[in-house]
Parts: structure tokens; sequence; C-alpha cells
């Protein structure tokens, strides 16, 4: 459509004439996502005139009408310059009934029509477009104290509507993580872990049984409706990124702690398809992992049913949710980056804090051995899985499951080396300084042996590759040892020969587990082994 027509009717001032025209032009532009740059000046002159006319005194049908096309313009950056504004924001909060200084609309719902509601949605839809698009126009909200008047708005007025509880949602997320400097001031300020911890409780109807211990879900009740999933995977977004940086105190651990028993609750709920149930606990298992880790106590401090007292009497089953959710991550064979670290990140960082979850993760995934006849990593079970990544392409991949199984073997290199051989894990051992072995820094308490008599009955064990190896026959045997002699002097000058060429660097194993190039660790070995000649 002509936008020179639009423009012409615009500065006429005839509404209806307005309205029709930006109709057409909404319907033919609704699926458009990337513009043509020659009209870019046309769209920017059309930005300004839609915001004009929306500081008229318009009927809320030609409000809505002009908002659908403020929401298509403001896909395109380039011509967000008029909205970019005091003037601008302050229209678009008016119009989502967000009460912001110089503004003197109220933050109302109940009462208004069907048209009037729709003019709020679209105008939070707006605002979350152009906050996204343009840096701005996050300054302007800034310094307008636009978070702060969205958190008053959604204290006022709840989540009754879906898509104005929806949208609220997604705008307070895009202020917290296109702007890390108003983190802090949501968190102490403006309350805003409160307010969304209240907000999650509305929208799945949450029941109290304890201080920190939710009423669990009734095995028969139907999943939950789609449009709260929405809302509270944009509740837990904008939550993970407040609780960045909020800071510690007796207040703020109780606070957290009952968000921890919440994220506990959505564990065990359920959507109407798989992929929407590990989408929200996805979300719910990001924001734990920013919880200190003396709050995660309320994920297992739940009666446990039947009264199993095997890991002192707490409760495993949201313990055992991670373990299902990391398999199938690591099933799904892709995205490890961002879908699988968190999740071993999270039990890793629990096990150090909480034994009671070490023991149950041990027992899940390093199960006593009984079968070494297969290399660690051949195979279905966890483990296998696990010891897999240990040689990951991605280093965070490949860091993040060493150091879990590392931590489930309570940091003791001869532990880890049983269930997954040295060669796996010498990438974690050099980073650590424990290729000459001993433990971590972590102190961790004195549990039972799991050697199995199947597996103290075997011997031996190729420690390299952490299983029992068929007898291989000796390639020297037939030697000469004059041959011996040329094999290995022709062995010595191709190494010699890449590290000359710098293909290769020869290294060595300091006193201290590290790793150093061979002339510094046999320099340091000879040191040392003259000082301890002369002390005798």
């Amino acid at each position: 459509m002509d936008l020179s027509a639009i423009l012409s009717q615009i500065e006429n001032g005839d509404e209806d004439e307005i309205e029709r025209h930006l109709q057409v032009y909404n319907t033919e532009n609704c699926r458009t996502f990337s513009f043509d740059c020659k009209e870019e000046a046309a769209r920017t002159k059309l930005c300004q005139g839609v915001l004009t006319v929306l500081t008229r005194p318009v009927p809320p049908r030609c409000q809505c009408t002009c908002l659908e096309t403020m929401r298509i313009l403001s896909r395109d950056k380039r011509v967000l310059g008029p909205v970019a504004t005091p003037e601008g924001i302050l229209t678009l909060a008016g119009l989502a009934r967000i009460r912001l200084p110089g503004a003197g609309a109220q933050p109302v719902w109940e009462g208004e029509s069907a048209v009037e509601g729709q003019v709020v949605v679209e105008a939070l839809k707006c605002l979350c477009n152009v906050m996204f698009n343009s840096v701005a126009a996050q300054q302007v909200g800034v310094d307008l104290q636009l978070p702060q008047g969205l958190c008053a708005y959604m204290r006022s007025s709840g989540s009754a509507h879906h898509e104005v509880g929806l949208f609220s949602l997604r705008l307070l997320f895009l202020l917290s993580a296109l702007r890390p400097d108003i983190r802090g001031g949501l968190c102490t300020e403006t309350g805003a872990v409160g307010l969304l911890a209240d907000m999650l409780e509305r929208i799945l109807d949450i029941r109290w049984a304890g201080p920190c211990e939710v009423m669990p879900p009734d095995d028969q009740a139907p999943p939950i409706p789609p449009e709260k999933v929405e809302q509270t995977m944009e509740a837990l977004k904008a939550l993970f990124n407040i609780t960045l940086s909020s800071s510690s105190d007796s207040h703020n651990d109780h606070q957290l702690r009952l968000i921890a028993a919440l994220m506990r609750h959505i564990l065990m709920l359920r959507a109407e398809t798989e992929d929407k149930t590990e989408e929200v606990h996805s979300h719910a298992i990001n924001l734990l992992s920013n919880l200190p880790m003396s709050c995660l106590d309320a994920l297992i401090h739940v009666p446990v049913q039947g009264g199993l007292d095997k890991y002192g009497g707490k409760n495993m089953d949201a313990v055992q949710v991670l373990v299902d959710f990391m398999e199938k991550r690591i099933d799904k064979g892709s995205n490890y980056k961002e879908g699988l670290t968190p999740v071993l990140s999270l039990m890793t960082e629990s096990s150090r804090y909480h034994r009671e979850i070490r023991r149950y993760l041990k027992a899940k995934v390093l199960p006593p051995l009984k079968d070494v006849k297969e290399r660690p990593e051949v195979g279905s079970t966890v483990r296998n899985k696990l010891v897999r990544l240990m040689t990951h392409v991605d280093m965070g991949v490949k860091q993040g499951a060493a150091e879990f199984l590392f931590v489930l073997c309570k940091e003791s290199v001869d532990n880890l080396l049983k269930y997954t051989g040295y060669g796996n894990a010498a990438g974690l051992l050099a980073a650590r300084g424990l290729l000459g072995g001993g433990r971590g820094e972590t102190e961790y308490s004195a549990d039972e042996d799991s050697d199995t008599e199947e597996y103290k009955s075997v011997k031996p064990i190729n420690p390299i590759t952490g299983h029992i190896e068929e007898p291989m026959p000796n390639p020297i045997e037939d030697m000469t040892e004059e041959q011996k002699e040329y094999e290995a002097q022709k062995l010595a000058n191709m190494i010699g020969e890449l590290s000359r060429q710098q293909l290769i660097r020869p290294m060595g194993v300091r006193k201290d587990g590290s790793l150093a190039p061979l002339e510094e660790a046999v320099h340091a070995c000879q040191v040392a082994g003259s000082s301890d000649s002369e002390s005798d």
C-alpha cells in the first residue's frame, strides 16, 4: 500500500479514514518482518504520524488500529527514532496503563471494555518491540523509571487477563535482560523478586503446606493449561535475570528459599506436551542455578511417601527429575552448551553442598561397578553417556561432565579413574593439577566403599582405558636386541623432529601433579633428587 496516502489522511485528521487506511496496511503487513530500505524515510514519517494520532483523544478502536500499525513498524529498528523519545515512551506507557512520572493514567483493568483491554495489550506489545529493537528507547525507559512503573502496575493489576499478564512479564524480562544495570534496583528497591514469586503463586494456584513446602500436585490433575505455561516461563526468565544481582542476607535467603520450593513444585508439574514440559523445567533449572546452594534444601525437605529413609528421610523426587532431564538433553545430541551445562552445573554444586543429593546422584549415575569388560564410554547407561562427554569438542561441556563425575567421586582421583579411565579423565586432572593423583580441595564425609566383589576380583584392569583388555600380541617379542634398539632410536628421532617443527611439545608431570615442558619437568626431578641426596 502507498504510504503517502496514509500520511495524507493523518495530516487531514479524519479519524475514520485514518483507521480505514491503517487497517488495510495492517492486513497487508501483519506477517512482514523485513522491510524495503527504499521506504525507510516514509515508514519513519508514518511512525511519527501514528504516534501523533495516539496523542489525540481518539476512540479506543482507532487507538487499537494505530497500535497495531506501530507494532508492525517497531519490527524495523531503523524507523524507531520518533518513538524512542520521552514523549513516545510516555504515550505508549499511558496506553498500557503504566503510570510514570509525567503521565496521569491510572493502572486499572477491571471494568474496561474488550476494545480498551485490547488497547492495553497492543501497547504492551509495542513497548516490547521498541525496547528490544532500540537502545535509545531502553535508555529513555530507564530515565522515565519504566521498570519501576511496570512493577507497580503488575502489583496492582495482577494477572487476571492472560495477555496483559503475559506481555507485562515479557516486558519486564526484556528490560532486565537488555539493561543489566537495573537488576540490582529491581531486586532491592522495587521488590521484583517477591512480586514475581507472588505472580507465580497466583498463576499456578500454589497452596503452602509449610514454611517452605508447597502442597504436592494431585497425580490425577490435568496438565498446566498453555496460557499458564506461557506466563510461568516469562516469570521464570525475568526472575533469572533479576536474581543474577541478588544480594545475600537473612531476609533475602528466606525469599530465595521460597523460590526454590516453587521451583521444586514446577519440576513436578507437566504441560500438555513433552516439549513444553521440558522447556518449563529448563527455565526452572536455570533459575535454581542462580540461588545460593544453601537454599536448595527446599528441593529435598519434603515428606517422603512410604517413609523411605535411605537418604536421611529426604525426598529425592525433584532430584530424579533433574537426572531424567539431563539424560534427555544428552540424548538429543545437540545444543549441549545451553541445554545441558546448566543442569550439570546445578547438580555438581548441589552435590558439593548437600550430602544426601550427592549420595542419591552417585547411586543413580555411578552405581557399583560389576561388568568392566567394556570401556567406560561404551554403552547406554548415564555413566557411559557422561564419560563420552568428557572428550567432547566443546570445552564447557567437557569440563561440566568431568567436574560432575569428579564431585560424585568425592574429588578422589582414584575413584574417578575407576569409573572413567585415565584417558577420559586426563583433561580434568591436568586442569586441576592432579595428574599425579590425590584429591580435590572440597571436604566430604566418609561413605562406605562402593566396590563390588565382582570388581575387586577382576585383575588386571587397564587404568588408561578403564576396562579389561584381552591379551595383545607383543610386537617386539621376536625382535633381536639390535632391532629393538633401532626401532627405539627411530621413534626418538621422529618425536624429536616433530618437536623441532613445533607440531608437538613433549610434556612431563611436575611433583605437584601439573603439566610442564619435558625438559623443565626432568630438571625439577633431578634438582629434587640431588636435594634429597645432600640431605641424606
